[in-house]
């Protein structure tokens, strides 16, 4: 895990600062991206594929990418557990859509569907949905279950970020 404290690097060895860098996955193309953090608010695009590593939606997280943004992102994931059949889940969607547009770049939002996930709902022990977890430094720091509103999904994300 690369931490934004770790990206703090000295200059030439002369003791000058180098502006802290965030790593941000790309969730295009996959790849690592180092961005200036005082950056992260102008819309920065992936070095690889050129594509906005932002867009204000949530992203759609696989088995497969899910391991590569809790573990290589500095920035707090959330996740949101759900399934199409919930109703709950439906009706929180537009919400975590608005969280999305709120908390964006300072954190990445995800949507984990545990039907099509199922192993990875099992690995996290998801009981009941919709779940939200938040992820940062590779690690699970709150959970959340049971549908909310947009402010207070953004409320209780800032609690704990």
């Amino acid at each position: 895990m690369h931490s934004a404290a770790a990206n703090s690097e000295l200059k030439n060895g002369t003791g000058e600062e180098m502006n802290e860098t965030s790593h941000l996955v790309c969730p295009q193309c996959r790849s690592i991206n180092r961005v200036p953090t005082a950056r992260l608010t102008d819309h920065p695009n992936c070095g690889q594929c050129h594509r906005p590593l932002f867009t204000g939606h949530p992203i759609t997280l696989t088995a497969a990418e899910f391991d590569l943004h809790v573990s290589q992102a500095d920035i707090p994931l959330v996740v949101d557990f759900w399934a199409p059949w919930c109703g709950p889940c439906q009706m929180m969607a537009p919400a975590y859509e608005q969280a999305a547009k709120e908390l964006e770049p300072r954190m990445r939002l995800a949507k984990v569907n545990t039907e099509d996930e199922r192993p990875l709902a099992t690995r996290f022990g998801i009981v009941s949905i919709p779940t939200m977890i938040l992820f940062h430094g590779g690690r699970e720091v709150a959970r959340q279950p049971g549908a909310l509103g947009p402010q207070d999904i953004v409320r209780w994300i800032r609690s704990h970020t």
